[in-house]
Formats: structure tokens, C-alpha cells, sequence
């Protein structure tokens, strides 16, 4: 039995590796002093115990909840498994919580949902209090049948007031209210939560509990997460500053009480990003103006003068971004079009400034948004009543509220506009969205890592740590590095000397020969399936195509919107087949292969992502943000590190557990040890020490030879092995 620092009674199995043993006392003494954890461990090392079992100890002796959460859905049914093997050794009180839009029963939107659960709300008070006075009335009447004087004038008191609030309560019967949330508040609930803390519940499991009884399992479980040890989440609950004050109350935790673990963490850079950005489209403008139309209200017309000119603006902006023949070209999937400017604002700013005739911008948008406030506050009214059967939601407030912040946030570092367009699929014609971009995540991430206790992030990919602590802003961690502890005569680390896969040279007939004849022998040499990643779908594709014939094999080609559980289910039902993907996609990270389902991984050149105008101006923002610590931040940043960190995650597909096995392979020389003379585009040295030290450099056509030497050492092949 493992005895490290007392957490023997919260760690679920027999024994640890030697490193999260290490690493479970290193991160309990990190905590007690109150600092953020950065954890980069292996794929299969047993992260995720490593960082959980020291925080759950000492959060049960400091009085403390643990908050988990993950961007990965698969990732996120394994914490509920390693909740449910704490549970059965420790007593935990744990849940694990999605979003309401998973756990609706009614299926309503956010708005809508709000105000069902207020009338609901008032409807089951408004009953509480007619039943207190009737049972008042009816004791008052008892003391008048035995001669009270004083009794019949407080009766009638109350009668009175009875009838005031019977003619309320019947008001509120006619308007909308939510069964569910309703059987919430009436009935016995106890039964529900002594089975929701029995075991750890899954959204799932929960939602059809809730359901059979006509329960609302959303909001139950809000209403039982007060004080509980661990909560299993996703993202959103922690990144988004607005649902993170919600879900803190729902702890009823103040952030100081709270200590956050992020899995899979060098994903909180984009995710950040994602919930900071903000987007107003030209149909969301044009129903704003509809909404307008006939508004009896004096600030109406100062609306009307800023939203008028933005939408003229926008238009404008985009017709003349559009190039020759380019608006032909848009398609269902917004198109991004250049309008920021070096030297000055943007082009949908100027031409806004331009277009506007009013009293003043600033002023004029302020009294669009409290005439939007207005409006959805009749709106949330009409709806309690029942006068209409949906929650409405003020355009006007969504789009002033999106001009106001960008006229004052649109110059300011990090924040990169952008005007987008798509094709309508129902109308078939052109239209725009602005956008805010923002590009340093840490103005979403800093406040987060400052107010709860500490922070641990753990990821197979977090270094450098110094880059990922200034990008997220993280305040002088302690960092924990653990490599692979199984055996090294497990793997190869396959560095080929092919060509150098630019973009410029991926057309060349020779190149893609070379590239082409090496996987071949990479899919036929392995004795199990491979995966194949590439810089692009587009890539994916050009070598799926020109391999489908010449194998005999399964080979599998992942396209943009296809089911990625479809795709991997197909491809382990076999044992030699051969998936083509982009390394950007969603099976380069967070989906386990095991054993055969895949032996061999093959990278196909250094996949760096698309330089957009956004990627360029996330370089320049950390250029501005960063340079100072180093001279090339931007490009070093935001492009080289993530697509390092990119690759490393797709070599971790292989070799998942201690009598695991596989070849990874590195297919293009910028990988090998000539990348020394190929300046900013050699990346072999951006690898981990000993991450690269395993790398052998081989000639393309000798490396089928090295790995028919590999999987014979191992007795991998059934039968006899191919001939080379």
C-alpha cells in the first residue's frame, strides 16, 4: 500500500509508478504553499491520480472543493472513473456537471430557461403563501365560532389579502412555468440526492433519473453541489468570467476555496480565446432595426443612428475587402477578409466613423443599450405572463452592447478586428459578421489563476513551461516533468531523412514519391494499424488517394465533419489498417489507441496551422506582449510551440500502457539532426531533452528495415513478416 504524505486513503489502487508517487508529494507541498502546478507527464503515467489524489487530501483538511475539468469529452468519462475508484476506497462527495443545454427535459435556450425557473419560482411561493393564509383564515373563523370580536376584524384582513394573491396565483397558472422545475420544489427530494451521492453520477445517469420522475436533474444537481469535495466540469464552467461567478455560488465557495485542475491544458491558450471573442453579425444588425421599427421611446432614434451606420459600415467594409471573384467563392463556412491597419483603425471603424451622422457615438450607444435593457426586460415580463409562448431576446441590446465594445476595446493590444462573410444556405446571398479576436489569452486566464487557491495544469505537451506561464499568466509555478517510465526497447523514434515538406514543395512530383513509398512501407511494415497525420485534410487526402490502390489494407480517410468515434470505431475493428488525418483535427490528441488498435504513428512534415491574418496578429501581439523576454516571441509563441506541442500529442497515440509497443515516425528532415542547419525551420531542438535523444536519423528507403528489425524483436508479426 502506496504511503505518501497521507494520501494512502484517496489514491484507489495497490501501488504507484515511482514518479507519481514523487510527484503526489511534490504537488501536496506546492499546494500548502498556496502556488500553481504545472505537470507534463507522459501519455498512460497516470497524470490525472497524480495531480487528484494530493489535492483531494488537502482540500478535505483545509476545507477546500476540487474543481477538474477537461475540453475531452472521452477524458472526462475517465476522471468519472477514477472519481468512482476513490469512492469505493474514500468517501467522496463528488458530481460531475455539463451545461444545461445537455440536461434540459424541455429543451429550451439559456434566456428562456431563466425565466421559466423565476415564474416557476414565484408560481410555487405565491402557493405557499395562499395556503398560510387560508390555514390563517380558517384559525382566525375557529376563534370567531367561540366569541372573539378581535378575530373577525383580522379575518377580514386576511381574506383580504387572500384574494389579492388567489388573483395573482391565478395569473401566474395561465402563465409559463417549467413541470419539471416545479416537481423540484413541491416534492420530497432527499431520495434524489442520497442516490446521486451514493456513487459518482454521470450527466447521463442523472438526466434520465430526473426524467423518469419528471424532475429537473439540472437544476438538482446545482442545488446539491454546496460543499462537495470534487466536481468534475467541462471548460466552459472555469473559462467563460460569467458562468464561473454562477458555478462558484453553486459551490457556494468563494475562489479562494477552490483549487482547479486542467487536463489536456495547453488546449486553455485557444479555448481562452474562444470565450473572450466576440461576433455580431448583419442579420442580428437588420432585426435590431426591425426591433426598432414603431418603439415609442425618445432613444429609439439615437438606436437607430449608431446600429444604421454599423450595418452600412459592415457592408461596406466587406464589398470592397472582397477581391475579384472572390464573393463567387464564399461558401456555407465564414470567410475571413482583411480590414485591420498597422498605422490606424480598422477600415469597419473608419468607415463607421464615416457613415455616422448623430450626437456622439459613445453617448448615442449607451442609450441603445438601456433601450435594449428595456426591451428585454418587457420581453422576460411578456413571457412570465403567457402572453407569448417563447422568451424573446432584444437584438437591439446584443448589438449595442457589441458597438459600444468595439469602439472602446477595438485599438487595444490584443484585441484583432475582423470582418467575416458566408453564404446563406436558405437565400444563397453574401453576408458579414464583425468580430473582436482576441489573441492573449491571459485577460481571460490571469483572473481565474489569481483568485482560487491554486492551479494545477497537466498535459503530455505543456513545455516550455516559461512560455505556457506567460501566455496564461501564470505568477512563478512549481513545474513537474515526467517522461515515459516504460521500458525504452519498447519504442523508436524514427527521424527520416526526407525532403523538408514546405508548402511550396509539396507539389513537386518527387517529393510526394518519396513521401508516398515511405508510408507504404510504414503501413506495410506495421503489425497492427497505423496512423498517419498530416498538415492539412487536404494533404490527408492527396496520399490516401494515391495509397487506397496499392495496399492491401483498410485505409481510412478522415473528413471534416464526420464522426470521430465512427471513424476510430471502424478503424480498431480491424487490425491492419491505416487512418489519414490532419494534425489539427481531433484525433491527434485525447483518443486512446491500445495495443494493436495502433502500432505505428507516422508525422508527415512540420504541420505548422495556416498563416491566417488572425495568426499573424496573435504573432504581433505577442511580439508587443513578450518581446522583451524573447526577440522572436511571436513566431516562437504562437506558431512553433503549439505546433510542436501538436506533434508530440499525435506521437503519444502510440504506446499507452508498460507492455505497450509501437514505432513513431518523423517524416521530414527538418526532424533530423541536419535541422542544425536550417535555422528558425529546424525544430529537432524544440523537442524535450530526452525526447529528442531517442530520435534516429534514417535514409527514407532504409527505414522499413529498421522497423521489420523492431517488430521481429518483439514478435509482433503473425506468420511470417513482410519482405522488404
Amino acid at each position: 500500500m502506496v504511503e505518501t504524505n497521507g494520501h494512502t486513503r484517496f489514491f484507489p489502487y495497490e501501488e504507484p509508478y515511482p514518479n507519481q508517487r514523487e510527484a503526489m508529494d511534490r504537488i501536496a507541498n506546492v499546494l500548502a504553499r498556496q502556488q500553481d502546478v504545472l505537470l507534463e507527464g507522459a501519455p498512460g503515467t497516470g497524470k490525472t491520480l497524480s495531480a487528484l489524489v494530493p489535492a483531494l487530501d488537502y482540500a478535505r483538511s483545509e476545507d477546500k472543493t476540487v474543481v477538474i475539468t477537461t475540453n475531452v469529452h472521452q477524458q472526462m468519462r475517465q476522471f468519472v472513473e477514477d472519481a468512482r475508484a476513490i469512492a469505493e476506497k474514500e468517501r467522496i462527495r463528488a458530481v460531475v456537471f455539463k451545461g444545461k443545454g445537455e440536461m434540459c427535459h424541455v429543451d429550451v435556450g439559456f434566456e428562456e430557461c431563466q425565466t421559466l425557473r423565476d415564474t416557476t419560482r414565484d408560481l410555487v411561493e405565491t402557493e405557499r403563501d395562499a395556503r398560510q393564509l387560508r390555514e390563517q383564515a380558517e384559525s382566525l373563523l375557529d376563534q370567531m365560532r367561540e366569541g372573539s370580536e378581535e378575530a373577525a376584524d383580522a379575518r377580514s384582513a386576511v381574506v383580504d389579502e387572500l384574494d389579492a394573491v388567489e388573483e395573482n396565483l391565478e395569473s401566474l397558472r395561465g402563465g409559463n412555468v417549467c413541470q419539471h422545475y416545479y416537481n423540484n420544489l413541491v416534492e420530497d427530494t432527499d431520495e434524489f440526492y442520497q442516490w446521486l451521492f451514493d456513487d459518482v453520477r454521470t450527466p447521463e445517469e442523472i438526466y434520465a433519473y430526473a426524467d423518469e420522475r419528471e424532475l429537473c436533474g439540472y437544476e438538482l444537481l446545482k442545488e446539491g453541489m454546496e460543499g462537495v469535495d470534487l466536481v468534475v466540469c467541462n471548460y466552459n464552467h472555469l473559462l467563460d468570467p460569467n458562468i464561473r461567478e454562477q458555478f462558484f455560488r453553486w459551490l457556494d465557495r468563494d475562489p479562494a476555496d477552490v483549487i482547479t485542475v486542467f487536463d489536456e491544458a495547453h488546449n486553455i491558450e485557444s479555448a481562452a480565446r474562444d470565450h473572450a471573442t466576440e461576433t455580431l453579425t448583419e442579420n442580428t444588425l437588420e432585426s435590431a432595426l426591425n426591433e426598432l421599427e414603431g418603439v415609442d421611446d425618445a432613444r429609439a432614434e439615437s438606436a437607430r443612428n449608431v446600429l444604421g451606420a454599423f450595418l452600412e459600415a459592415l457592408r461596406e467594409s466587406y464589398d470592397e475587402a472582397l477581391g475579384f471573384g472572390e464573393r463567387e467563392q464564399v461558401g456555407e463556412n465564414w470567410h475571413d477578409l482583411a480590414v485591420a491597419n498597422d498605422d490606424r483603425r480598422d477600415d469597419l471603424t473608419l468607415t463607421f466613423l464615416d457613415r455616422y451622422e448623430g450626437r456622439g457615438i459613445d453617448t448615442e450607444a449607451e442609450l441603445a443599450v438601456q433601450l435594449g435593457q428595456t426591451l428585454d426586460e418587457e420581453y422576460e415580463q411578456a413571457y412570465k405572463n403567457g402572453e407569448t409562448t417563447t422568451r424573446k431576446e432584444s437584438q437591439t441590446l446584443q448589438a449595442a452592447r457589441f458597438v459600444s465594445e468595439w469602439m472602446d476595446e477595438g485599438g487595444n493590444l490584443g484585441q484583432h478586428p475582423v470582418v467575416s462573410v458566408r453564404r446563406d444556405a436558405g437565400t444563397d446571398e453574401v453576408y458579414g459578421r464583425a468580430e473582436l479576436y482576441t489573441c492573449i489569452p491571459r485577460e481571460v486566464t490571469e483572473g481565474l489563476f489569481d483568485e482560487v487557491h491554486a492551479s494545477i495544469l497537466m498535459s503530455a505537451t505543456l513545455r516550455p513551461f516559461d512560455v505556457i506561464g506567460d501566455v496564461l499568466g501564470l505568477e512563478n509555478p512549481a513545474t513537474l516533468a515526467y517522461g515515459l517510465e516504460y521500458p525504452e526497447s519498447n519504442r523508436r523514434t524514427f527521424a527520416v531523412e526526407g525532403p523538408a515538406l514546405f508548402a511550396s514543395e509539396r507539389n513537386d512530383p518527387e517529393t510526394q514519391e518519396v513521401v508516398a513509398e515511405t508510408l507504404h512501407d510504414v503501413i506495410r511494415f506495421t503489425p497492427g494499424n497505423t496512423l498517419c497525420f498530416f498538415p492539412s485534410y487536404a494533404e490527408a487526402e492527396r496520399y490516401f488517394e494515391r495509397l487506397r490502390d496499392e495496399l492491401a489494407r483498410d485505409l481510412y480517410l478522415d473528413e471534416p465533419g464526420q464522426s470521430v468515434e465512427d471513424l476510430r470505431s471502424r478503424l480498431v475493428a480491424g487490425d491492419r489498417g491505416a487512418l489519414f488525418t490532419s494534425l489539427w483535427g481531433t484525433l491527434a490528441e485525447g483518443v486512446s489507441f491500445d495495443g494493436d488498435d495502433a502500432r505505428s504513428v507516422a508525422v508527415v512534415g512540420v504541420p505548422y496551422p495556416h498563416l491566417s491574418d488572425r495568426m499573424e496578429a496573435v504573432q504581433d501581439a505577442y511580439d508587443r506582449a513578450y518581446g522583451d523576454r524573447n526577440h522572436d516571441a511571436g513566431w516562437t509563441y504562437a506558431v512553433e510551440i503549439p505546433t510542436i506541442r501538436k506533434t508530440r500529442q499525435a506521437l503519444g497515440r502510440v504506446i499507452r500502457s508498460p507492455d505497450d509497443f509501437g514505432v513513431r515516425v518523423l517524416l521530414d528532415k527538418r526532424y533530423t539532426g541536419a535541422s542544425r542547419e536550417m535555422g528558425k525551420y529546424g525544430v529537432r531542438s524544440e523537442f524535450p531533452p530526452e525526447e529528442r535523444d531517442e530520435f534516429i536519423d534514417v535514409a527514407p528507403a532504409k527505414l522499413k528495415f529498421a522497423m521489420l528489425n523492431f517488430y521481429t524483436d518483439h514478435d509482433a508479426y503473425d506468420g511470417s513478416p513482410p519482405t522488404p
